[in-house]
C-alpha cells in the first residue's frame, strides 16, 4: 500500500458482515450505476491531492457515516461539501456517486465549516473506514466492534505511513481511545454531535490559531439544496 491507488484497492477488498464497503458495495436504493468506482476515484483523488499539497494534519473520527462518506467515498464529507473539498485541495474534481436529491450530514457540515475558517485542508479519515450498520437496517449508524477495529488497523497504519502527517487530531473520545491503542501521538477534540459543536470548533480553531468567531454557530447547506437535504449526525 505505497500509493493512494494501492491503498484504496486494499480498502475495497475488505469484506465484513453488517458493514457497507462504499468502495466495492452498491446500494440499490441510492447508488448510480458506477457508484463504487466513483467513490474509489474520489478517495484516490482526495489522497493524491493531499499528498501533493503536503497536508500535514489528519483528522480522524470513529466510523464512516451513512449520510456522508458512505455516499461520497470521502470521509467526513457529504454531497453538499464535495465541491468545497475539491476546491480546498487546489480545484480537483470530486463527483457524486448517488442518484436523487443531495443528502447532507450535520457532522460533515461542521467539519467543513471549520476547514473553511482555517483555510487549509486536512486528511480526513475514520478509525473504522467503512460503514457499520445494524442488522437489517443498512441506513443506520452503529459503533464498530473491537474485532472490526483490529481488522481495519493495518489500513489506518498504512495511511499514516503514506501521508506522514505532522500531527493527528482525534475527533471524539472513541477515536482518541482507539488511536491510543495503537500508540499514535494524538490531539483530542470533542465530537461535534450531541451538544459538542462549540467545543469542537473551539478545540480546532485554538489548535490552528484561528479566531473561532470565523465559524458561524448554525451550519446549513446552500439554500438551493436545503429543501432536499435533511441533516443528521453521523
Amino acid at each position: 500500500m505505497k500509493t493512494p491507488k494501492s491503498f484504496v484497492a486494499a480498502l475495497a477488498s475488505t469484506r465484513l458482515d453488517t458493514v457497507f464497503n462504499p468502495y466495492s458495495d452498491h446500494c440499490p436504493a441510492h447508488d448510480g450505476a458506477n457508484a463504487p468506482a466513483v467513490r474509489r476515484r474520489n478517495l484516490e483523488t482526495f489522497l493524491e491531492a493531499s499528498i501533493a499539497a503536503r497536508v500535514d494534519t489528519m483528522w480522524i473520527a470513529r466510523d464512516l457515516g451513512y449520510r456522508g462518506g458512505r455516499r461520497t467515498g470521502v470521509p467526513l464529507t457529504d454531497e453538499v461539501h464535495l465541491n468545497q473539498a475539491g476546491s480546498l485541495l487546489g480545484g480537483v474534481a470530486l463527483h457524486r456517486a448517488t442518484k436523487g436529491p443531495v443528502v447532507a450530514e450535520r457532522t460533515a457540515a461542521i467539519v467543513w465549516q471549520v476547514l473553511k475558517a482555517i483555510g487549509e485542508p486536512a486528511v480526513l479519515w475514520n478509525v473504522f473506514p467503512l460503514h457499520p450498520h445494524d442488522v437489517g437496517d443498512p441506513f443506520s449508524n452503529r459503533c464498530h466492534t473491537r474485532a472490526e477495529r483490529v481488522i481495519a488497523e493495518p489500513l489506518l497504519r498504512a495511511l499514516i505511513k503514506l501521508v506522514r502527517p505532522r500531527r493527528l487530531v482525534a475527533i471524539g473520545r472513541d477515536a482518541q481511545l482507539a488511536l491510543a491503542d495503537i500508540g499514535v501521538p494524538v490531539v483530542g477534540v470533542r465530537h461535534p454531535s450531541y451538544g459538542g459543536q462549540t467545543e469542537f470548533i473551539t478545540g480546532l480553531t485554538t489548535l490552528y490559531g484561528v479566531d473561532p468567531d470565523r465559524c458561524s454557530r448554525a451550519p446549513k447547506p446552500p439554500l438551493d439544496q436545503a429543501a432536499s437535504a435533511r441533516f443528521a449526525f453521523a
